[in-house]
């Protein structure tokens, strides 16, 4: 009887652990200056959101700030970068990575399909190319390219604790780059 009892609390806890690992609760004020709390995700007009996750897991999407998830439907940002890329692109993507944005990156020099965006997109080769939503910035300038994530609503910081942007994926096979 007493080891029934014990694995019943055992499951019980573990489904309660289950649920409280999955939820978030928001924080926002309405336009009436009322502070509300909500596991529902508060509506566009609300102003001073804030979203906290209940519990542990791994780092996804769902772990971002709240301002960093909105930004990233709205703006997602592309590096286009190149093997030769250098200093340049390393500056780019450590820019990112201190400002905790995701971000996905393509390289032109081994991506037919990516050469062609990028000539889409500038008209030109030209590399590190940021692209925030649709709009693009050439080359690297710290200011231009913050300047465009703080215009998407990107923070400008990574908060304390929080993961940095998983690497890119790869587009393409990168040995098989041309010379």
């Amino acid at each position: 009887m007493k080891k029934t009892r014990i694995a019943l609390v055992l499951a019980a806890c573990a489904v309660a652990a289950t649920a409280l690992a999955q939820s978030s609760v928001y924080r926002w004020v309405d336009k009436d200056g009322k502070v509300h709390y909500s596991s529902e995700p508060p509506p566009a007009d609300a102003a001073n959101v804030s979203q906290k996750r209940m519990g542990g897991g791994g780092a996804d999407e769902s772990q971002l700030p709240y301002a960093t998830q909105q930004a990233m439907k709205t703006s997602p940002v592309t590096l286009f970068v190149s093997n030769n890329c250098g200093e340049l692109c390393a500056n780019g993507r450590s820019l990112l990575r201190n400002r905790g944005i995701p971000y996905t990156e393509r390289n032109a020099e081994t991506n037919p399909e990516d050469t062609e965006k990028l000539k889409q997109l500038i008209g030109a080769l030209q590399v590190p190319l940021l692209v925030v939503g649709s709009q693009p910035v050439k080359g690297f300038n710290e200011s231009s390219w913050n300047s465009a994530l703080d215009s998407a609503g990107y923070p400008r910081t990574r908060l304390p604790g929080q993961q940095g942007p998983r690497p890119p994926e790869s587009t393409a096979d990168t040995s098989a780059a041309p010379k």
